[in-house]
């Protein structure tokens, strides 16, 4: 399926081409303009009978596109690894809501509670749903390569950071990618669920697509260095500041400043 975004060209049959400016990819509604019509249209993509431009149809139920980024994430991750920028981590954590989920990248020191960020290295489910790129000058429906080209072009000096070798996370990582891609992300989120739990379940597993069926494959460990996190003690404590909002964030997923 083609990406849909805002500034996608759009046909439907009975009012000819527009251009889509607002998207929901969790409920499948559009806001587009006609001709030269001020006022927008809202339609629904599963049944509205939206084509694109070259009259292919928008299939948004039965090839649903991802309702976050983390997936992609992954794989872009994964290459980089590979190229040799092995100090280079995807952190991705659930809102309070449970709606959306966050994701950081970073790189450098391996630190999952104090780590390191910079302008266009994290984001949420939540805007990608309006907007589905990453924020660092990528293309809506942009591969791998493609991310990754834009990436290095949008902040080399940060993608320089990257570069050395962490074997240990380099091989968690790949097998998670080989358990979990295309369809499913990890989610480290620190919450503990009641009844004092002191060792740490397997890794939550959250599907990026709607409709598919929840993960049924083998555990997924958590990362290198998360021991002492369960357990109360932080192997690498966090000094409580106030919150001010993005990208300072709450103890459980993110970083604070």
């Amino acid at each position: 399926m083609k990406a849909v975004a805002p500034g996608t060209v759009i046909f439907h049959r009975h009012r000819g081409y527009g251009v889509i400016v607002h998207v929901n990819l969790l409920t499948g509604w559009i806001s587009a303009r006609f001709g030269s019509e001020s006022r927008t249209l809202d339609l629904n993509l599963s049944s509205d009978e939206v084509q694109h431009a070259d009259g292919e149809p928008i299939m948004f139920r039965r090839t649903p596109p991802d309702r976050m980024p983390h997936a992609r994430l992954m794989a872009v991750v994964r290459e980089l690894h590979q190229a040799g920028y092995q100090k280079l981590y995807l952190y991705s954590w659930p809102k309070p809501s449970g709606l959306h989920w966050r994701w950081h990248l970073f790189t450098g020191p391996r630190n999952w509670m104090q780590r390191s960020w910079r302008e266009g290295w994290y984001g949420s489910g939540a805007d990608y749903n309006g907007n589905p790129v990453m924020g660092w000058g990528d293309q809506p429906g942009a591969s791998t390569e493609e991310l990754i080209h834009a990436l290095a072009k949008f902040d080399p000096e940060g993608l320089a950071q990257a570069l050395g070798r962490d074997e240990d996370h380099t091989a968690w990582f790949a097998q998670a990618c080989d358990l979990l891609l295309p369809g499913y992300m990890y989610s480290l989120n620190m919450e503990r669920p009641a009844g004092g739990l002191v060792e740490a379940p397997p890794v939550p597993v959250v599907p990026v697509k709607a409709g598919l069926k929840a993960y049924a494959g083998p555990d997924i460990g958590w990362p290198p260095g998360w021991a002492g996190l369960w357990t109360g003690t932080h192997v690498m404590p966090a000094r409580k500041v106030s919150l001010t909002g993005e990208p300072s964030f709450d103890s459980d997923g993110a970083v604070t400043r």
